[in-house]
């Protein structure tokens, strides 16, 4: 039996959707790696966001959606009516929503979605990020924040949420067994347990008051997050979650065999005319992802063999030309024992670059293709940070240490997280001192509640291990008082803290 680690302060576990097992570790690398955090949650500030949009006349899908939807509505509209003041400040509101107005009204949805996940619980809404370091379809409608705060607060938003809250419980309640029967699929497709570090996490918003007909996905660092909305008949747009999970699945491994990707590269001057995102045109690793996921999804698809060939052209057309290659390939796969995640590099060995270039050439590409679901909004001047933790994911610890080094030498980035990354890696070479010291000095200037959280929490696992309870109980009550309600799964590691010292799980050794 290999030698299983862990490293000195374990890891986070999340306890929600059920899909929280047990804890998975990278072999003798020392790196923990978590089951996956994916839960299934409602957001008051996401609530708060998106009735602020219904408000001023954001109304797509309003007919197929669910019917708290229309009495979210009609209670607001009676709450605007009975305020003195809440013209004055709904008027303001309406008026920068009407100037900033998308000519699509999908577009609408997708940068308040954007802002609403940026932003902290209320009634402060308080930006996690600087204003300038958001997302750019976050950032265009980053103004409205002081308006929708006074529209919160004027209207008493929140007791219309709490009057809701069961509803919205019942709701997530519905959509439970089909999204943890769709990640337990996709996972014993590929023989791969999804892995986390620290954290990473995917999770998708259930909100009565966005259109139906639409899904937004965003990644953001390592987190992964899908916005829907229920229909009148409750349907769940499952193939555009497991889009946005197989991207969760499989992003690490791209990351963590980058090198493999070089040999590729001419594939790109072959898709240059296709109608697909020009982010796929420029970027191998990202135009191969995207094959293979689409490869999978067809595969995964419970339709006839003809249909599914259809599916595997249309790629094609699309500009996806190695579909047809992953596609073909799986079926392979599928009859291994072997698991995807040793499978994955001799996948990518394997193509043949002169042969695909040819079939590349015979496709004759659409006029145009779907828009890609998922949004890779992460600010751009946070790119060192953000590759340390991706590398940081990948188990590749040297690289992310250099990474979030120079980030921090070159005071361009956010020194609390570059402080929080060295932490991290510290921890994962079970360097408890080093550990110490970075998690205190991030605390010194991090400013986003995970980091503070985290910190604490870690911090506080240190003190324990070092026998100074008194000193690890004020980590802890600090890492709970920064949780707040939007880190739960903080919130839950805080409180156990509180309740018994930590004690590291034991190592299991060879037989």
């Amino acid at each position: 039996m290999p030698d299983i680690r862990r490293n000195f302060l374990g890891q986070p576990a999340r306890l929600t959707l059920a899909l929280s097992l047990a804890v998975m570790l990278v072999v003798a690398s020392g790196v923990a790696q978590n089951r996956p955090l994916v839960s299934l949650e409602t957001s008051e500030t996401l609530f708060t966001v998106l009735t602020a949009i219904n408000t001023c006349g954001y109304d797509q899908e309003l007919s197929v959606s669910d019917p708290l939807r229309a009495q979210i509505r009609s209670e607001v509209g009676k709450a605007v009516e009975d305020a003195a003041v809440a013209r004055d400040v709904v008027g303001p509101m309406c008026l920068f929503y009407r100037q900033h107005q998308a000519a699509e009204p999908a577009h609408d949805l997708s940068h308040y979605v954007s802002l609403a996940l940026y932003l902290e619980e209320p009634p402060a809404f308080a930006l996690k990020v600087p204003q300038t370091e958001l997302p750019p379809d976050a950032e265009v409608v980053a103004d409205m924040v002081p308006l929708m705060q006074a529209f919160y607060q004027k209207i008493g938003l929140h007791a219309i949420w709490e009057r809701h809250r069961e509803r919205y419980r019942e709701l997530t309640e519905i959509y439970h067994d089909p999204l943890a029967k769709m990640t337990f699929d996709t996972e014993i497709y590929l023989k791969i347990p999804s892995a986390g570090y620290l954290g990473r996490q995917f999770i998708v918003y259930l909100d009565a008051m966005g259109a139906p007909g639409q899904t937004n996905a965003r990644n953001y660092a390592s987190d992964y997050y899908v916005v829907i909305s229920p229909t009148s008949g409750t349907a769940i747009k499952l193939q555009q979650i497991r889009h946005t999970y197989l991207h969760y699945l499989l992003g690490p491994l791209a990351l963590k065999y980058g090198g493999a990707f070089e040999r590729l590269e001419p594939l790109l001057g072959a898709v240059q005319a296709a109608p697909m995102d020009a982010a796929f045109k420029s970027n191998i690793s990202l135009l191969v992802t995207e094959c293979l996921i689409r490869a999978i999804e067809v595969r995964l698809a419970k339709i006839p063999e003809a249909e599914r060939a259809q599916g595997v052209d249309q790629a094609g057309k699309e500009g996806y030309i190695l579909t047809r290659y992953f596609y073909d390939t799986l079926g392979r796969f599928e009859h291994d024992p072997e698991g995807f995640r040793n499978a994955y590099v001799d996948l990518l060995r394997s193509v043949e670059v002169g042969k695909e270039m040819k079939r590349a050439s015979q496709i004759q590409f659409a006029s145009n293709a779907a828009p890609e679901l998922l949004h890779l909004a992460r600010p751009q001047n946070n790119n060192l940070l953000l590759n340390a933790e991706r590398r940081l994911a990948a188990g590749d610890l040297e690289t992310a240490k250099k990474l979030a080094q120079k980030a921090l030498d070159e005071q361009k980035e956010d020194s609390g997280r570059a402080l929080f990354i060295l932490a991290e890696v510290a921890t994962a070479n079970r360097d408890m001192e080093g550990a110490l010291t970075y998690f205190e000095r991030a605390l010194q200037t991090a400013h986003e509640p995970k980091v503070i959280a985290w910190s604490h929490i870690y911090l506080g696992r240190i003190f324990d291990l070092k026998e100074n309870r008194d000193a690890a109980l004020d980590q802890y009550r600090a890492a709970l008082n920064a949780a707040g309600g939007a880190l739960p799964e903080a919130k839950l590691a805080a409180q156990r803290g509180l309740e018994q010292p930590y004690e590291p799980p034991v190592a299991k050794q060879p037989e």
